[in-house]
């Protein structure tokens, strides 16, 4: 039986509290994961904070939707080979029988929003039960504190899979965050002919030529254009429009940043005249998931070196300060149940 611990419970906007943690145990079709870490974005501190859009958080909620563990129980109808083994696990429950369920688009699901961490209960607890559907396991010889960061990275995996990047085409990123520097792991591993990387701070250079970046501009120098694809991760309206000024008539954007509500945004004439394709991500899909595991497994991808912080549970105020300071030093911060 795995022993109680503790969890974070965030009670309404602003108010929270660390408290014992009871696991519960399977149901028919689920899984108990005992969790090893969990990352805090920014999403987790619009969850604390109440800024989070309505309809897209329930309180009082168990937060932590970027997670890994180690399966400690299954119920019925789970396969019992899945006991023991190291995890991640996608966050969206969709319903599986709607249309966009059935064309694997889960991010889609036209039943409505529900998601781990923020209508669901999440991973900021000693243990956590969801439907074994959801998991990925990993390699046995899986580093589980780097796996806690799989859920931005298979985000990003999604967008690498909409660009579709071909081995010698040129490729950038815009943004420097946890995304951008997935992003430039996976666009690296595809042999592009020139891999940019653009942002506003020059301390992350050195980084992103360590990720496979083979060159790296200030978005307020001059840049170069005519690159095949671009991914953005700023999620700021200047950096989209950034992103679209890099590419060659015809090229391939991929927009994963959420920008403020009423931003100025692309300009649909540029758009038209350029014939640029598009997209964009919220989330991912169950195929993205697989693609990040299976590109993190090949040690393709690494995400220790974003990890600079890692607290207990009951430093979570200090880890949601951290992550909204703004301060340079600070990358990814982890919760260790």
């Amino acid at each position: 039986m795995t022993s109680p611990g503790s969890q974070v419970l965030i009670e309404a906007p602003g108010v929270h509290r660390v408290e014992e943690h009871t696991p519960r145990q399977p149901g028919p079709g689920e899984a108990l994961v005992a969790v090893h870490a969990v990352g805090i974005c920014g999403s987790d501190r619009e969850v604390y904070q109440g800024n989070r859009p309505e309809g897209y958080v329930r309180y009082p909620l168990t937060p932590g939707h970027e997670w890994s563990g180690t399966v400690r129980a299954v119920g019925a109808g789970v396969p019992d080979g899945l006991v023991g083994r190291k995890v991640v696990g996608e966050g969206f429950r969709n319903c599986q029988v709607c249309d966009r369920c059935h064309a694997g688009e889960t991010t889609l699901c036209t039943a409505g929003y529900e998601e781990t961490g923020f209508t669901r209960p999440g991973a900021m607890a000693a243990t956590l039960t969801l439907p074994a559907r959801l998991l990925h396991p990993l390699p046995d010889g899986a580093d589980l504190t780097a796996a806690a960061l799989l859920e931005p990275a298979a985000c990003i995996a999604a967008a690498a899979l909409k660009a579709r990047a071909l081995p010698g085409e040129r490729v950038a990123v815009v943004g420097t965050g946890t995304l951008g520097m997935f992003a430039v792991q996976f666009l690296k591993a595809v042999s592009p002919a020139e891999l940019l990387v653009v942002g506003t701070r020059n301390d992350r250079e050195a980084l992103s030529r360590r990720f496979g970046a083979s060159d790296f501009r200030l978005r307020d120098q001059r840049l170069p254009g005519d690159f095949d694809v671009v991914i953005e991760t700023a999620g700021s309206a200047s950096a989209a429009r950034t992103a679209a000024a890099l590419l060659r008539r015809g090229g391939r954007l991929v927009l994963t940043g959420i920008p403020a509500p009423g931003a100025d945004g692309l300009d649909p004439t540029d758009l038209v005249v350029r014939q640029l394709e598009v997209h964009s991500v919220f989330g991912a899909p169950p195929d993205a998931w697989a693609h990040a595991v299976r590109v993190f497994g090949a040690g393709l991808l690494d995400p220790l070196p974003l990890v600079t912080h890692e607290l207990p549970l009951t430093e979570f105020p200090q880890a949601i300060e951290l992550v909204g300071a703004g301060d340079p030093k600070v990358g990814k911060v982890l919760l260790r149940p």
